[in-house]
């Protein structure tokens, strides 16, 4: 907990007095206010003020109560101040402004006189304090610089001398008065009469510039601010412009005027207290868009229809057609290039979902992938100004949605995915899924708005831009920890593989070869000696040739089938067809050589496991073996009329080898019911083919 020292010097009790001394005000100028606004209703027609109501009313009324509330929050705040003092001004222009025109009135026209001089005066600090210097210190209570210190100077020294002149107003000629009688001015200057029109128009042109300059102030703050600070400016910032709009325009708008004066104070206190600022976004931004689409739309068609009437003389529906087409050319564009406006200018860098798709592009291209999803992670984290980003790869990834995480990036990868989280996403995250071309690759969980926060809409414009690139990233992931799965898987083929070779060479031809080799040694010797026992010595090592012959066929035939070298595919699934069981049908469709020796060695292993699966469990009567090359693909389809599938060969282990095989080559395998004359099974491989652009200089296929 913070605890906020007293002001007033270290005088414990100089905030209370502050702030019951605003209280005071507040309640004179609300009072003061309502009882002049009263006072004004009950007088007589012919002695009504006009306007009938004016910016003071609403100033009077709600400037005190704001600037008290900002005063109990913090006692030292001088715009607070200058909201009481001014709106006590107002108050006091409205009241003595109603007993003015109440003591004519009633025929004591000297006294409605000296009143006139004090309702001026409270217009005098009521003008100097909301009109001038509030907008030049809102919302932080300072000027944006030292140069607009001239501009607080002139505006104030310019509504002092328009107060003084209105003080030494020369007496009205009667033909030009508003009420019944004119009211006499005690202190008036007749001499200044010859310049009374000028001094009118000079001075209020001066002030109108000075209140102009003042509402430029924001702008340039909000040129110069952080994104926070934008939306913390646009509160006043958005109220002054439609007061000013108000103001200029003339006596006819002080009704709106009066209104708007009354939301002045509330935007003041939103963004000195930064209380709700995300949204004002939505406001401006809908409020520019809208008011330039009217403008720009409208000219557009009246433009163009006038100008097609023109031409086009007598065809008021041609004008009209060609109006509305022009009109539709331009409005989303239009209204595309203002929402970009907008943002861009409560925003700032961040306002535009363009900047942020560059610097994950950046990202994405300059890191590999891993640590690319950390790195966009963290840019998505900056651009959408959340509290935290959690991005999840993969289906089985990461903790619960809701864990809370520290403030540095943490990966985690798994089995099945990986997990990189910034931040805190809460106990309640957004989940935002991953889809890279209809394929789900993962989800991201975004946290609550943080300090720097946005509109809805463009958060939403922000997250859509963001999600493409982050789900690029995560499909790369996935497609990287694949190929790494891959490598691992083809380096283990490989090792066991060899260890197979090393085993079957040491313990199958090693031993026998070792064997023959002291077969032969003793047969030398017993030659000479025992000619009998040699021979059979001879007819044993023979016998044994023939075993070790057999192993190397096997060996070489786990390597690579034989007949694969010399029947070719067609010819070796023939063969296979040949071997004892139901009978098999080989069917063909394009042209089967020249396949490369991968596929040849799955296709052919796949139509061997289907084969040997249909003979021993399917107890079918007809099998028919397809093979199907096109340009692109090699397709082997196996079919019988056997009883079909049940639960446990459906998940065997040689359907599982048949989908690994089609799987290494980028295939894929399926295993379905396919009846030809009963239930009957079908087993579909298919191997993709290289393109002819992938054969080598001398016209061999690379391998796969």
């Amino acid at each position: 907990m913070r605890t906020v020292k007293a002001d007033g010097g270290g005088a414990p009790g100089a905030g209370r007095v502050r702030a019951w001394v605003s209280v005071v005000l507040a309640v004179l100028s609300v009072s003061l206010t309502v009882a002049g606004t009263a006072i004004q209703l009950s007088l007589p027609e012919e002695w009504s003020p006009w306007p009938p109501l004016a910016p003071d009313h609403g100033a009077g009324l709600t400037f005190p109560l704001i600037g008290a509330f900002l005063i109990a929050h913090r006692p030292r705040l001088k715009l607070a101040w200058l909201m009481c003092a001014g709106g006590l001004g107002c108050a006091v222009n409205v009241m003595v402004t109603g007993l003015q025109f109440a003591q004519a009135s009633a025929g004591d026209l000297e006294s409605a006189g000296w009143l006139r001089i004090l309702a001026v005066v409270g217009w005098i600090v009521g003008a100097c304090a909301l009109g001038i210097l509030t907008p030049l210190l809102s919302p932080d209570d300072r000027l944006p610089s030292r140069r607009w210190l001239p501009v607080a100077i002139t505006g104030v020294a310019a509504t002092v001398v328009e107060g003084v002149r209105t003080i030494a107003r020369p007496t009205p000629p009667a033909s030009t008065y508003r009420w019944p009688e004119v009211i006499p001015n005690p202190l008036a200057i007749e001499a200044l009469a010859p310049y009374q029109g000028v001094l009118t128009r000079s001075l209020t042109l001066l002030i109108n510039a000075c209140v102009v300059l003042a509402l430029i102030s924001l702008l340039v703050r909000l040129r110069h601010a952080s994104p926070a600070a934008r939306r913390q400016i646009a509160w006043p910032l958005s109220a002054f412009v439609v007061y000013t709009v108000f103001v200029l325009l003339g006596e006819a708008y002080w009704l709106p005027a009066t209104i708007w004066t009354g939301l002045l104070p509330v935007t003041i206190a939103f963004a000195v207290l930064q209380y709700r600022l995300y949204g004002i976004d939505t406001v401006i931004s809908r409020t520019v868009i809208a008011t330039g689409l009217i403008a720009a739309v409208g000219g557009a068609y009246f433009g163009t229809g006038a100008l097609a009437a023109l031409l086009v003389s007598g065809y008021d529906q041609v004008a009209g057609l060609a109006a509305a087409l022009v009109t539709g050319v331009f409005f989303q564009p239009l209204r595309t290039r203002l929402r970009r406006l907008t943002d861009v200018m409560l925003y700032g860098r961040h306002g535009q979902p363009e900047e942020l798709a560059r610097r994950l592009a950046r990202e994405v291209g300059e890191t590999e992938p891993v640590n690319a999803l950390a790195a966009v992670t963290a840019v998505v984290h900056d651009g959408l100004g959340v509290t935290g980003v959690v991005v999840e790869v993969g289906t089985e990834v990461g903790t619960e949605a809701g864990t809370e995480v520290g403030t540095e990036v943490g990966t985690e990868a798994g089995a099945a995915g990986m997990r990189v989280e910034l931040g805190t996403t809460g106990p309640d995250p957004r989940a935002v899924p991953l889809v890279w071309h209809g394929e789900p690759v993962g989800r991201m969980l975004i946290g609550p708005p943080g300090p720097r926060r946005f509109s809805a809409a463009y958060t939403e414009r922000l997250i859509s831009t963001a999600t493409v690139h982050v789900a690029d990233v995560a499909h790369a992931v996935l497609m990287t920890a694949d190929l790494q799965r891959s490598r691992e898987h083809i380096l283990n083929a490989r090792e066991e593989e060899r260890r197979r070779l090393r085993r079957d060479l040491h313990d199958g031809l090693g031993q026998a070869l070792t064997n023959m080799s002291m077969s032969l040694t003793m047969a030398q010797l017993r030659l000479r000696e025992v000619p009998s026992t040699a021979d059979r010595m001879l007819r044993d090592l023979r016998g044994s040739m023939d075993s070790v012959s057999q192993e190397v066929r096997e060996l070489v035939y786990g390597l690579r089938p034989p007949s694969l070298d010399d029947l070719g595919l067609l010819g070796a699934v023939r063969a296979l067809a040949a071997e004892p069981g139901p009978p098999v049908q080989v069917e063909v469709e394009g042209e089967t050589r020249d396949l490369p020796a991968a596929v040849e060695v799955a296709a052919y292993r796949i139509a061997q496991e289907a084969l040997t699966n249909v003979r021993k469990h399917a107890d079918a009567t007809r099998i028919v073996v397809t093979l199907a090359c096109s340009e692109h693909a090699l397709v082997v389809r196996v079919r019988d009329d056997g009883k079909g599938l049940t639960g446990h060969q459906r998940s065997g282990v040689g359907f599982a080898s048949m989908r690994e095989r089609a799987a290494e080559l980028g295939g894929t395998c399926r295993i379905t019911q396919a009846p030809l004359t009963g239930p009957g099974t079908q087993v579909e491989a298919t191997f993709p083919l290289p393109k002819p652009s992938d054969v080598g200089e001398a016209g061999v296929k690379p391998r796969w």
